[in-house]
């Protein structure tokens, strides 16, 4: 095996910046190429972190042997068809969330996982932060007894990045797609990731991107445009799982909500945790109830670190050393999930499995 590992990263917008830092921090990876539809974008990416070769198609940087894996950094809906065309030509692939749009689709780069032999890992990067870490073996160890319940909650009150956010051919969806595909997989993931019995969901579209809004300000996609959106304002659900287990989810890019929230809480038979807004433990002992603040240094999720953590962990992934915590087919299971609750939306009837 060589010193390093060659990656290539595909799309030069802005959450590349968190993988170009993480790899370019990562002593046994090497940035080889870069690719954008934006040629003008990806010479800049390239001329920061001294990346050799640059392209505006995908398919022929893919042609290089000496790339060893990718970064998909772009629009959900070339998610699946980058995926595909990457594991066909023999590379690993860090795939950002979500998987790609549709169910279809994440069974065609499932299977295409399985003729490569190759890995896709999902970018579920809070799957590989410290404070899940901690908690993680906390659960392992039965501390908390089977967890039954988990409320998930990422309320933007002033929120729509607008651009490909908003825009459902590319992005797919809008806050439950971008928002709430990390926090419900953070919480099935700490429930041990069981099987999926019926999905209940509700989509609104009331308040659109907002942009009349002055005073307070927001992070705005490179191609915003104030007059395209259709997606929806705040999505929210119940999922239940076959083993009788359930969680609540609610999540917005904009709400006449007082504050932002991100909250995160799981519930078991033994004790209890949040794991945002910040890592706390809730248990019993000699018949009375304690709060546990552990002593960490991170509580919250601290997002330099957590990518860092996953692009380490990948990188160990592609040298054969590790297995990746986010699989393809926890992918698949998400995008059933989601995708459930949307039809849900749209139909007004629970989706079962």
């Amino acid at each position: 095996m060589s010193q390093t590992t060659k990656i290539a990263v595909v799309g030069a917008g802005s959450i590349s910046e968190s993988h170009l830092k993480s790899y370019a921090s990562n002593p046994q990876a090497e940035l080889y190429a870069i690719c954008d539809l934006n040629e003008e974008r990806a010479r800049a990416k390239a001329e920061k972190y001294n990346i050799p070769n640059v392209y505006t198609d995908y398919n022929e940087m893919l042609k290089d042997p000496a790339i060893e894996a990718i970064s998909i950094c772009t629009w959900n809906n070339s998610h699946a068809p980058i995926s595909i065309a990457a594991l066909n030509a023999g590379k690993h692939v860090l795939c950002e969330k979500p998987l790609c749009k549709t169910v279809e689709e994440a069974l065609a780069v499932q299977e295409a996982v399985r003729r490569s032999g190759k890995t896709l890992q999902v970018g579920f990067v809070r799957r590989y932060a410290s404070n899940t870490r901690i908690v993680k073996e906390y659960i392992d160890n039965g501390d908390f007894g089977e967890l039954y319940y988990a409320k998930a909650t990422c309320i933007r009150r002033l929120g729509n990045p607008g651009g490909w956010f908003s825009d459902i051919e590319r992005s797919g969806g809008g806050p439950l797609i971008d928002l709430g595909v990390h926090v419900i997989d953070l919480c099935w993931y700490l429930m041990g990731r069981p099987k999926v019995k019926s999905v209940s969901g509700n989509t609104y579209r009331k308040l659109g991107n907002r942009s009349n809004v002055k005073n307070l300000s927001y992070y705005k996609a490179a191609d915003y445009n104030a007059e395209h959106n259709d997606v929806e304002d705040l999505a929210n659900a119940v999922i239940r799982f076959e083993n009788g287990a359930s969680l609540l989810v609610d999540v917005s890019f904009t709400l006449h909500a007082k504050k932002d929230e991100i909250s995160v809480k799981l519930f078991g038979e033994k004790g209890g945790f949040e794991v945002e807004p910040e890592l706390a433990i809730v248990t019993e002992k000699y018949d009375t109830i304690l709060n546990v603040t552990p002593q960490v240094n991170n509580l919250s999720f601290d997002f330099v670190s957590g990518f860092q953590d996953e692009i380490d962990h990948f990188i160990g992934v592609c040298r054969g050393e590790r297995e990746t915590l986010s699989p393809v087919e926890d992918g698949v299971e998400m995008m059933k999930i989601l995708c459930g609750i949307y039809e849900s939306a749209e139909k007004g009837v629970e989706v079962r499995f």
